[in-house]
């Protein structure tokens, strides 16, 4: 199970942060931006090999479930 930060948004904000400084803003004049946007992936293959069982309401919440 792992719960962090949503790649492809991640790589799609940092599109718009080198187009601003292509643009010509200093870097140093940008703010730091943190993410937005977060994934719960479960993989049910390595948890059905540790001998756990995942909740169905777990499941649901899931963005992702690997079988």
């Amino acid at each position: 199970m792992s719960y962090g930060a949503d790649y492809n948004d991640l790589f799609r904000r940092a599109a718009a942060y080198v187009d601003k400084i292509l643009r010509g803003a200093k870097p140093e004049d940008l703010p730091v931006e943190q993410p937005i946007s977060f994934a719960l992936v479960i993989n049910l293959t390595t948890a059905k090999a540790l001998g756990l069982e995942i909740p169905a309401m777990l499941l649901a919440r899931a963005d992702e479930v690997i079988e």
